[in-house]
C-alpha cells in the first residue's frame, strides 16, 4: 500500500468513525434521558442505560464517566435540544428575547420557558430528589441553580433592556423555575400553551415592561 493511499483512507475513516461516535453518545443519551424521567435516579442503573441504548456498559462509562455526569450530560442536551456545542444565549430562540415591542419579547419569553421546561423540568426534579441522599448530587444542584439563575438574569436583561436588580432576580428564578412549571403542567394540568401565556403576562408585570 503506497504512502498516499493509506494517508487517503485515514482521511475518509476518521470522518466516519466521529459519526458513529457521536450517534452512540447521543443514543446513549437519549436513553438516559427518558430512563431518569421515567424511573429516577436510583432505580435508573448504568446497565440500565446501555440496555436502552443497545450498547455495553463499558461504552456507557466510557464516554461519561459516572452516572452524575451522565445525567448532567443529559440536561445539558435538553436544554438547548440537542448535542451541538453551541450555549442557548448564542441560539435564535434566545436572542430573540431582545427583539420587538414590549409584548413581542415577553411572548418569546414564554415561548422559550414552556419549551425548555419541558424538556429539562423532569430531569431537574431527578437531581432534587436524588441530592437529598447523594453529596455529589447536593453538588450538581447547587451548581445547575447558579447556571439557570444566571440564565434568567441574562433573560431578563435581554428583554426589559435595562439594569435589573439582584432582588428582581431572585424573584423571576422563584417565579419561572422549573417546580413551578411542574406545578402548573402537571399538578393543576396546564397546557404547555397555557404557561406560555402565563409567562408573558407575569413577565411584563414583573419587569414593568409597559408599551414601548
Amino acid at each position: 500500500m503506497s504512502e498516499g493511499t493509506a494517508t487517503r483512507r485515514r482521511r475518509y475513516t476518521s470522518p466516519l468513525r466521529a459519526a458513529q461516535a457521536g450517534q452512540t453518545r447521543l443514543a446513549i443519551l437519549t436513553a438516559a434521558t427518558r430512563l431518569f424521567a421515567e424511573n429516577g435516579w436510583a432505580a435508573t442503573g448504568m446497565r440500565d442505560v446501555a440496555r436502552a441504548a443497545q450498547v455495553s456498559v463499558e461504552t456507557v462509562y466510557a464516554n461519561f464517566g459516572s452516572k452524575g455526569a451522565l445525567l448532567q450530560q443529559a440536561i445539558d442536551v435538553a436544554i438547548v435540544g440537542d448535542d451541538e456545542q453551541v450555549p442557548l444565549s448564542d441560539r435564535p430562540e434566545f436572542r430573540v428575547l431582545a427583539e420587538g415591542d414590549a409584548r413581542t419579547r415577553a411572548e418569546a419569553t414564554g415561548r422559550l420557558l414552556a419549551t425548555t421546561h419541558r424538556r429539562t423540568a423532569a430531569l431537574y426534579r431527578v437531581v432534587q430528589h436524588a441530592a437529598a441522599a447523594d453529596t455529589e448530587m447536593a453538588e450538581l444542584l447547587r451548581a445547575n441553580q447558579a447556571r439557570l439563575r444566571a440564565q434568567v438574569r441574562e433573560g431578563m436583561l435581554a428583554v426589559a433592556r435595562r439594569e435589573v436588580t439582584e432582588t428582581e432576580v431572585d424573584a423571576m428564578f422563584a417565579v419561572l423555575s422549573n417546580d413551578v412549571f411542574l406545578l402548573l403542567t402537571e399538578t393543576t394540568g396546564w397546557s404547555d400553551d397555557q404557561y406560555a401565556s402565563w409567562v408573558a403576562a407575569t413577565v411584563a408585570r414583573l419587569l414593568d415592561l409597559g408599551e414601548d
